[in-house]
């Protein structure tokens, strides 16, 4: 067993039980974090690199360096999740909504979810260690379908 699966394991026995609008609402904080991130202002040598560079672009290209250091076939069936975060990112901020009130709606949808999902085992304290975990969540969702269907970590 790998350090990535143990830590997967672990983080499975905390989560297994808990109701499937738990796993949704970890994915929108997730969007809804990353999305904070996207509208926050950046230096103009972001830009001069590319115009697609900010602070919620570089947290997800380290969160794709993350799942590549911790498990190849993780990190490769999770780049369609980034990119789809990424992509969601530059949609939100192209359609006349304020990305920043939309992500901050995300964010409070997604820890209402998750508040819900762990009132019985936790409450807030769960609450915020999933936060420190959040993407991981997505990781383990996808772990947990591999083992399902028998892909190897």
């Amino acid at each position: 067993m790998t350090e990535a699966e143990g830590w997967l394991e672990r983080f499975d026995r905390d989560h297994r039980d808990l109701p499937p609008a738990t796993w949704i609402a970890a994915l929108v904080v997730v969007f809804g974090t990353v999305g904070v991130l996207w509208s926050l202002p950046v230096p103009a040598e972001f830009y001069e690199i590319s115009p697609f560079l900010n602070w919620g672009s570089a947290f997800l290209m380290a969160t794709a360096v993350y799942y590549f250091i911790i498990s190849l076939s993780l990190a490769i069936g999770m780049l369609p999740f980034v990119l789809g975060v990424g992509a969601f990112q530059l949609w939100l901020e192209n359609s006349g909504h304020s990305a920043m009130q939309t992500s901050l709606a995300l964010f409070a949808l997604g820890l209402a979810g998750l508040w819900f999902g762990h009132r019985k085992r936790g409450g807030i304290l769960a609450v915020i260690k999933d936060l420190q975990h959040m993407m991981i969540a997505p990781a383990w969702m996808l772990w947990v379908i591999y083992r399902w269907v028998g892909i190897p970590t």
